[in-house]
């Protein structure tokens, strides 16, 4: 990192930024692009919450997190936040923006009163578990839709 990250709304000023973020082609399997994250998140407002992350005028990365999210678990439901996506630019990879990224998004749910973080990733070679295990999440021995669903404790 160069400066401080931070995170931007997403707005028509850097939009293309956005669009323009890519994983590396062995992660492809375990984000959806930008832009699927961004159509999802138009037709999903009320709980979808978008940012660009930011390293003083480079576009390093995209996240979207979810928030009070009515989650069904076992025919029941339960109201949910944590993180929908994590997009990492390839070449700013290690950088220590994904951990910004989950850091930034706790401090917003813990702001909005959450207890704990949710996460769902892509078991395989090349995912993410390692990273969402090494920050503290745990497995909660959920699987939904084949992603592995992780937890971490914000008290």
């Amino acid at each position: 990192m160069t400066t401080a990250p931070r995170l931007e709304e997403i707005t028509p000023k850097n939009l293309e930024a956005a669009l323009g973020i890519r994983v590396r082609p062995e992660q492809e399997f375990a984000v959806a692009p930008v832009v699927n994250s961004l159509a999802e998140a138009y037709v999903h407002p009320a709980v979808a919450w978008p940012r660009l992350i930011m390293d003083g005028d480079r576009a390093v990365g995209f996240l979207m997190a979810f928030l009070d999210t009515d989650w069904h678990e076992d025919g029941g439901s339960v109201v949910r936040s944590g993180l929908w996506r994590l997009n990492i630019a390839a070449e700013e990879q290690g950088k220590g923006y994904g951990r910004f990224a989950v850091e930034s998004v706790a401090e917003e749910l813990r702001r909005r009163g959450a207890t704990e973080f949710h996460v769902t990733w892509e078991p395989g070679d090349h995912g993410p578990e390692g990273f969402y295990l090494g920050l503290g999440f745990r497995e909660t021995g959920e699987v939904v839709e084949g992603e592995t669903v992780g937890v971490l404790d914000l008290g």
